[in-house]
């Protein structure tokens, strides 16, 4: 019932064909088709001289002309549906073998058999392997039926046959079995299909359209053995057309549901970000949807070919040539038709029309093909351009060096690393660089930090990294140091290098530097580090020295912190920290949304100090949990004291990774909200980035639980620390706040407007809301607002104050509207404002 109607493997363009796997088709495929065409040509050859000892005459040349005529016409009408990357169909051909069998010596029909298919080859010429496999499966198939009849006895008589049911039946599947042995084989190695897939292909409408040809042949036998009206055998041809309009409506019914299924199976795989999954999915797909032999896409420049099970080429176009005939191609474009991206191409291997369902379907699979790759293309941009933004994020734009975002992360992965032994940090500023450009100008100046840049980069080894923090002022990073006293031997060697002169507009100058040492273990903070360093560098430049290594005795700073220590319990004691508030600002129109709570210490001797002065003294003290609970209380005090006025603010509070490590922190943030009647969500702990990175292993249960309450959470000084992603990750917060750093030059450096618009679209994705610390002026307002950030706060809105002029400057707000402190940017009545402008966890 299976035609031979495949590629077999030879259908294809062998200049489209991966001939590796030609190679290995043809070891297997070929011989296996010649055992096919040897034994059909031997058991021609046994029944021809059968037939020719048979004794009597032969039978009636009218009468095999008969047989024949029936036999070419029941193999000509085909159910063809293309199916496993080729093409398979079904004949009614079994039915005039299994009655010639009843009517005429079995040789004879054999060889009715075979003359028959050699005329349907020859009017349908396919080459010359294909039709000789037609003949010789033909002459196997119907020779392994007559071979049952001859096997169970049965006489063939013309004018008066018997009704032999059991040899029709045993004939009929004998027929099947050896025709799925020869067919079944030959598919798989020809499409790469397994056998059982090839042999089991649609087995439930063959079985059925077998019993309609075991009923088709019976009724006609059984019509003529009883001698019944030959006007009965009139109903047989009406039962075959009938089943086989029904077997042609569910073959293709059911391969146009699969089909579909496959498109929509194909589109979900479409949904990729990367260009190259995407065409190659879109290849492979494309040939299994079609049963196309081979299908391509053509982009600008490079052509990617696959078959239905792996892609054949992806590289560089070839040059145009002739289109084959067997090829059928389709513009990739959008639903619109405005944009063009490539063209689908679509071989068959063989003369194939689409029907006009196909080609619909063949236009919405491009259609797909066509969005999936503008869609990674502009992926991959994004990519391109983020990729670019974090470069500038964290490089020196005039030199290519590391900026300080760079040596701050570079040096906090060290921190966190062990086994490293011992690294240091040296700055570097250049002496005298201010009269470079003073008297040569700034492009003179220029090209002299290229050249110092360029020669500490060539000097430093391999694992060091060489910055520019700024100005003529240089860093770099010295690891992997096996003794301290190294650190100086390799900082001298790299200052050597800027003693050459450099030539500048005809001009030899000479470049002299001071450089500062700091010293570390594999602990500590990079803050601190920086500290000394900067020490370091300054007692360089006061002594004349080209290098001097940080010294504990020398560091006044560490002197008066030592002093603050020890006044710090009275300072507790006797209420010395007070609390400050500078108000959150919508940028936009001006209202204010929150206020942030600013700790100071009113020194009886030494006035008032910032947390920079004595916050880290306090961390190391053990008056830590007094000093954070004394700055909760009087913030939420000062909150309840402006929602009685009206204005029910959130507040924010910074707290300490210190604070987080203590496991009864929680629990004393959650009993003073309770004490004064305040939801969780009006508070917002702030957490300063640079401090929590190395211990977000220890905090993550503790801010989990603060989180879960209701308490919201921010990251300070977004932006400067050393693994933002990684916080972002584990930590789960609802707010960043970006660095002063960035926003005091957001007007005049595309570095830090990229690090301020990635960090705003890194918050809008993660539906974070974020707020620009340091607002100054109001171009600066003007430039945040431009790239998205709707909230500020800085001295451009309020200087901190105290919680009663906090109050006062609420009510007296800007031009007489309570709550607003500055002019609105855009026309209120022309500009709809949503609810999702606000900050959701900073409600006004």
């Amino acid at each position: 019932m299976s035609d031979e109607t495949i590629a077999l493997g030879y259908d294809k363009d062998p200049m489209t064909r991966d001939r590796s796997d030609d190679n290995v088709t043809d070891q297997w495929l070929r011989p296996l088709v010649g055992l096919v065409v040897v034994s059909g040509l031997c058991t021609t050859a046994g029944f021809a001289v059968y037939a020719a000892l048979l004794p009597g005459p032969p039978p009636h040349p009218l009468a095999l002309a008969v047989l024949c005529g029936s036999l070419v016409v029941a193999n000509r009408v085909r159910v063809y549906v293309r199916v496993l990357s080729s093409g398979d169909s079904t004949t009614w051909g079994e039915i005039p073998v299994l009655i010639g069998l009843v009517l005429f010596p079995a040789p004879w029909v054999i060889l009715c058999a075979v003359a028959a298919m050699a005329l349907i080859r020859i009017l349908d010429w396919r080459g010359l392997q294909k039709s000789t496999f037609a003949v010789a499966k033909e002459a196997l198939t119907s020779g392994s039926a007559a071979a049952v009849f001859l096997a169970c006895g049965v006489q063939p008589d013309l004018t008066r046959p018997d009704l032999p049911a059991l040899p029709i039946v045993l004939a009929l599947v004998t027929f099947v079995v050896v025709d799925h042995v020869i067919f079944a084989p030959v598919l798989s190695l020809a499409t790469g299909t397994s056998v059982w897939k090839v042999a089991f292909h649609h087995w439930t409408s063959k079985v059925i359209c077998y019993l309609g040809e075991l009923a088709a042949a019976l009724l006609v036998v059984g019509v003529l053995a009883t001698g019944a009206s030959a006007w009965i055998l009139l109903v047989v041809p009406l039962v075959v057309l009938c089943m086989h309009l029904w077997q042609s409506r569910s073959v293709r019914t059911r391969e146009e549901r699969e089909s579909w299924q496959r498109l929509a199976k194909a589109t979900d795989e479409l949904n990729a970000v990367d260009l190259t999954q995407v065409l190659h999915s879109a290849t492979t797909r494309a040939a299994q949807i079609f049963s196309a032999a081979e299908s391509a896409i053509d982009l600008a420049g490079r052509t990617v070919r696959a078959t239905a099970s792996q892609v054949l080429a992806d590289g560089p176009r070839p040059p145009g040539g002739v289109t084959p005939p067997d090829e059928t191609s389709v513009d990739l474009v959008a639903h619109d038709g405005s944009v063009r991206v490539g063209v689908l191409r679509l071989r068959f291997g063989g003369t194939v029309r689409l029907t006009e369902v196909e080609q619909y379907k063949l236009r919405t699979f491009a259609s797909a093909v066509c969005t999936a790759i503008r869609n990674a293309q502009a992926y991959a941009e994004l990519a391109r351009i983020a990729a670019e933004n974090a470069h500038a994020a964290t490089h020196d734009p005039l030199t290519g060096l590391a900026n300080r975002r760079r040596l701050y992360e570079q040096a906090e992965q060290v921190f966190r690393s062990t086994g490293q032994g011992l690294f240091a940090l040296l700055l570097i500023d250049l002496n005298h660089f201010k009269e470079v450009n003073d008297t040569l100008g700034h492009a003179a100046g220029d090209q002299v930090l290229r050249e110092v840049a360029a020669r500490l980069r060539d000097s430093a080894d391999p694992g060091d990294l060489v910055a520019r923090l700024g100005g003529d002022e240089f860093a770099v990073l010295l690891t992997g140091l096996p003794t301290p006293a190294l650190a100086g031997h390799r900082a001298t060697g790299m200052l050597a290098t800027l003693d050459a002169t450099i030539e500048v507009e005809g001009m030899r100058l000479t470049v002299e530097a001071a450089g500062g040492i700091a010293l570390a273990a594999g602990t500590g903070s990079v803050e601190e580090l920086m500290r000394r360093a900067d020490i370091a560098m300054y007692q360089a430049k006061r002594a004349g020295e080209p290098i001097v290594v940080y010294a504990h005795a020398r560091d006044t700073a560490d002197l008066e912190r030592l002093m603050l220590t020890g006044e710090l319990r009275r300072a507790v004691a006797e209420h010395e920290f007070t609390v400050d508030f500078q108000p959150i600002v919508d940028l936009g129109t001006g209202e204010v949304l929150a206020a942030e709570a600013l700790a100071r210490w009113h020194h009886p001797d030494q006035g008032s100090l910032s947390p920079v002065r004595f916050l880290e003294t306090v961390e190391r003290s053990g008056q830590l949990p007094a000093f954070a609970d004394a700055v909760l209380e009087q913030s939420l005090i000062a909150r309840q004291t402006w929602r009685d006025a009206g204005f029910d603010l959130p507040i924010a509070v910074n707290v300490s990774p210190r604070s987080l490590l203590d496991p009864t922190f929680p629990g004393a943030v959650l009993a003073r909200l309770a004490r004064h009647d305040t939801p969780a969500d009006r508070l917002v702990l702030e957490l300063t980035e640079t401090l929590t990175v190395s211990q977000l292993d220890v905090v993550e249960r503790t801010l989990a639980e603060l989180r879960n309450a209701g308490v919201r959470l921010a990251i300070d000084d977004f932006g400067t620390g050393v693994s933002s992603l990684s916080v972002l990750s584990r930590i789960p917060v609802h707010q960043l706040k970006i660095d002063r750093e960035f926003v005091a030059a957001v007007e005049t450096s595309a570095e830090a407007a990229a690090v301020v618009r990635t960090t705003v679209d890194l918050a809008r994705n993660l539906h974070l809301t974020v707020v620009a610390e340091g607002v100054e002026s109001e171009p600066q307002r003007r430039a945040l607002w431009a790239l998205g950030c709707i909230a500020g706060q800085g001295h451009l809105f309020a200087r901190p104050y105290s919680a009663a002029r906090f109050a006062g400057m609420l009510q007296r707000g800007s031009g007489g509207r309570p709550g607003m402190l500055a002019a609105a940017l855009h026309d209120e009545g022309s500009v709809v404002r949503l609810s999702a402008r606000r900050l959701p966890n900073l409600p006004a």
